[in-house]
């Protein structure tokens, strides 16, 4: 974890980028990026899900993530949304269920959910079912997952800054620049 930390907070000083703000909260990203990236490696699928106000990101996650020019392997990143267009409509506990074990049928290999947006949202009830999932949480102190503040004025830039990140840090992993069991 110590290689991880160090590495996160040069690649935060190298940005040149207003990204200063996020060395104070590298504790809290590196496990939790650590546990993404990890669930990548073994071959699961991340499903990205979002609250309305927020799908723009997850469709600029999925052009970004598999971006031929970062000449790197193509990785099992989908918005739930997209393949199960009745999301919207999982009210219960038992609807969530069913929907967890069709998608662990789709997904043999396993899955990880990667949710972005407000914790009082009903998505949240399916995210929070598994606390391996990726978990950026606004307006809510939630445990393992990385908090934000819709009221924040630079939200959106530091959602952009933050994918970067992860993207940087996933691209250092797959190519053996970063281990993160050091």
């Amino acid at each position: 974890m110590q290689q991880l930390l160090k590495w996160t907070l040069d690649t935060i000083r190298e940005e040149e980028s207003c990204f200063s703000w996020m060395e104070e909260y590298r504790y809290e990203w590196a496990p939790l990026v650590k546990s993404a990236i990890s669930q990548v490696l073994e071959g699961k699928t991340i499903l990205i899900v979002t609250d309305e106000s927020h799908k723009w990101f997850g469709k600029y996650i999925l052009n970004g993530i598999n971006d031929l020019a970062k000449n790197r392997p193509l990785l099992p990143f989908y918005q739930l949304a997209d393949c199960f267009p009745n999301l919207q409509n999982i009210h219960h506990t038992q609807e969530l269920q069913l929907l967890e074990d069709m998608l662990d049928i789709s997904y043999p290999n396993g899955y990880c959910i990667w949710y972005i947006g407000k914790g009082d949202h009903p998505y949240m009830k399916l995210a929070y079912r598994n606390e391996e999932n990726f978990l950026w949480i606004l307006d809510e102190e939630v445990q393992n997952a990385f908090t934000l503040r819709s009221s924040d004025t630079q939200l959106d830039i530091k959602l952009l800054q933050l994918y970067k990140l992860f993207d940087i840090t996933l691209s250092a992993t797959l190519f053996g620049d970063l281990d993160l069991e050091s």
